[in-house]
């Protein structure tokens, strides 16, 4: 999607003040790093390329303006869609001309992908040497599955329940218990949007 002047110059200087600072401008900063008389105007830029899907802003924090990565080739390229295959009872086949790619999955979403190590999510399907596509977030609802930090240093996939100051992080294996953790040991970063699994 194309962006005029301006909102290049935001962009560019939103991601230059990054690099330098290591986090992300104030309107403010942007208003008078660009010479810019009105923060109404800053705020007109950032939501058009939110809108365009360039930049990620969390409401809940400051200094939350963050650049997305740019589309590549991969996210645009599509499958074919033949149809739809029983998994019960055998349907007659028929073609249909669409396609589908990640991209009409995750949309303008900042999506990352991990190769899942561990059966603790087995039920849910989810296997050793899985990938899942998670949508980088620092919040998320009850019952979500999440990848969760614990502690600063170890991360696990579980889905995420809050029980007073403490989070249940539940694994979907009968044969594992829960993980509780101090609601300020632990830092969201991301919520499972779906699965990929190669066979061969």
């Amino acid at each position: 999607m194309s962006v005029t002047r301006r909102q290049k110059e935001v962009l560019d200087f939103i991601s230059g003040f990054v690099e330098n600072h290591g986090y992300s401008p104030s309107f403010d900063e942007i208003a008078r790093g660009l010479s810019l008389k009105s923060l109404a105007t800053v705020h007109k830029h950032i939501t058009n390329l939110q809108k365009k899907g360039l930049l990620q802003r969390d409401h809940n924090r400051s200094r939350s303006i963050d650049v997305l990565p740019p589309r590549n080739k991969a996210r645009a390229e599509r499958l074919p869609l033949m149809g739809r295959i029983a998994a019960g009872l055998p349907v007659e086949a028929s073609e249909v001309a669409e396609s589908i790619s990640i991209g009409d999955i995750i949309g303008s979403r900042e999506v990352f992908a991990l190769q899942v190590r561990g059966d603790s999510m087995h039920d849910e399907h989810i296997l050793d040497g899985d990938y899942v596509l998670v949508e980088r977030t620092r919040t998320a609802r009850q019952g979500e599955i999440i990848v969760a930090l614990v502690r600063g240093s170890e991360t696990t996939l579980k889905r995420y329940y809050i029980e007073g100051d403490v989070a249940r992080l539940q694994p979907s294996n009968a044969e594992m218990a829960p993980i509780y953790v101090p609601l300020s040991e632990l830092a969201i970063q991301g919520r499972v949007l779906g699965m990929l699994r190669k066979y061969s």
